[in-house]
């Protein structure tokens, strides 16, 4: 139970994608404080199985699916999960997402490689943009726009199925409407997620299905944490730019995520809620 004592979610399924680690476990880890029962999908089947055992831990029930986000069949045998082991299929959070094609959820030293690599184009950024291999980019589209848009196409389908409405919630970023506030690839793709989640909010509300959006600010995941290594002039500048000067926890966005499928949320849909420490304030 959380600390207000909520129980929003008692007898609901709740299908979290990229649930194997940061927002997504937190998101996994909070609807079932408040009485959900969980699908964690993931591609790393030990944090996802780790996820599981911390919902079980709660006295609530979980499974875990492997995903590929990008790959239809593999969202399809997670909706299909949910339904054969819960019954049911309730809410989706889409939280599996990459920052660039070689991102691996722990990795510090492919990271600390990968910002290297990045911050060697500082004085040039223009070189970046020819440098940038098509693939990669195609990747980062691949799972977390496309991937994304597979996630509601499954879930969204059994909501329709079963007559019960639902909500959707997907995990875009600061960077769908603010160009520095990632990569190329990763702020193309959130910016995507984005207008994506307004049409299917337009789309979805006959079948009284809601779609809303979050959009993160620097919250300290597995994604984040190479932002540590930056010299001491790049992260003030970056701390300058909140004005709660300090980055956001995972458990921020889980908290935002409960609400928007709740029903305290019930008139809103095709929204975007910034839990950023007021970035887009400056």
């Amino acid at each position: 139970m959380t600390e207000t004592g909520l129980q929003r979610f008692s007898d609901r399924v709740v299908v979290v994608t990229g649930g194997a680690n940061g927002i997504g476990r937190a998101c996994c880890t909070r609807f079932a404080s408040e009485g959900a029962s969980i699908v964690v999908a993931d591609v790393d089947a030990v944090g996802g199985n780790e996820t599981v055992a911390m919902v079980e831990a709660l006295g609530a029930s979980a499974t875990f699916v492997r995903l590929d986000a990008s790959s239809r069949l593999d969202n399809d045998e997670v909706a299909s999960a949910a339904i054969e082991k819960f019954g049911r299929l309730d809410h989706l959070v889409t939280a599996a997402g990459i920052s660039h094609a070689n991102y691996v959820s722990g990795d510090a030293e492919n990271e600390m490689k990968w910002m290297a690599d990045r911050l060697a184009y500082a004085e040039k950024p223009h070189l970046e943009v020819f440098d940038y291999d098509v693939e990669e980019f195609r990747k980062v589209i691949d799972v977390n726009l496309v991937g994304t848009f597979l996630a509601v196409q499954a879930c969204g389908a059994r909501m329709v199925d079963a007559g019960n409405g639902g909500s959707i919630v997907t995990i875009a970023s600061i960077a769908a409407k603010h160009p520095d506030a990632g990569p190329i690839a990763y702020t193309a793709s959130k910016s995507a997620v984005w207008m994506l989640t307004k049409k299917l909010g337009r789309m979805l509300a006959s079948a009284n299905i809601r779609v809303n959006s979050i959009g993160p600010g620097f919250i300290e995941t597995n994604m984040t944490s190479m932002l540590d290594e930056l010299p001491a002039d790049r992260m003030e500048q970056l701390l300058t730019n909140i004005p709660m000067a300090k980055r956001g926890e995972a458990g921020d966005i889980a908290a935002t995520a409960a609400f928007l499928c709740s029903a305290d949320a019930k008139y809103f849909t095709g929204e975007i809620l910034h839990p950023a420490g007021g970035y887009f304030t400056s």
